[in-house]
């Protein structure tokens, strides 16, 4: 039995990031996807734990080489996903996030329909700009970019197929534990985890 592919989409400050850590924090069944990106590392980061940083030559090569399950351009910097290292990480039985935007979540959805798709908001308008406004690292008119092009994204809420606000950070939390272990708790896939203990209820 393979892992179930999940897309976690949010725009910028809809506080996807601190969400997925805690997941993977609660649940040792569940691996992030890590993705290739042209932007510079941000404080903190560190590169093939939190992205794979490269220049845009080499990304550009690697879509050249096919190696994208899915790869987009936002805010001016590349992002993409190496189907090679979700394949085997599905394949070892693990769940897999990715991280995208809806524009990834799209190309995702068109090479494996099967996945799931998790779309993140921010409780308001005003409660977003405060988020991206905390981070301390941009300036006004990229706050003011940010916030107009998170409309834009946030619209695209319909192509997924769960919602999760994010005001209450344990609900919010607690929402997407729940997505996984409704998946788990399928007929399709209990029938292959309990194979066994059913033949034996059903001698």
């Amino acid at each position: 039995m393979s892992g179930m592919l999940y897309i976690v989409a949010a725009p910028s400050g809809g506080g996807k990031t601190s969400l997925v850590s805690a997941l993977l924090e609660a649940d040792s069944g569940i691996k992030l996807s890590i993705s290739y990106t042209t932007r510079p590392p941000r404080p903190g980061e560190v590169d093939g734990v939190n992205y794979h940083f490269v220049d845009e030559a080499r990304f550009h090569q690697m879509v050249g080489e096919g190696a994208f399950l899915e790869y987009a351009e936002v805010f001016g910097c590349y992002y993409g996903t190496a189907q090679a290292s979700v394949e085997s990480q599905l394949s070892d039985e693990t769940d897999v996030i990715l991280e995208i935007d809806w524009q990834g979540a799209q190309q995702v959805r068109k090479l494996m329909p099967e996945c799931r798709s998790i779309f993140i908001v921010p409780p308001s308008r005003e409660e977003l700009e405060r988020r991206l406004r905390g981070r301390g690292q941009d300036s006004d008119e990229v706050i003011a970019r940010r916030t107009s092009e998170a409309v834009e994204e946030m619209s695209h809420y319909g192509e997924f197929d769960y919602l999760v606000v994010n005001d209450d950070f344990e609900v919010a939390l607690s929402g997407l534990k729940a997505i996984f272990r409704t998946r788990r708790l399928e007929t399709v896939v209990q029938s292959q985890v309990l194979a066994g203990q059913l033949a034996q209820l059903l001698k």
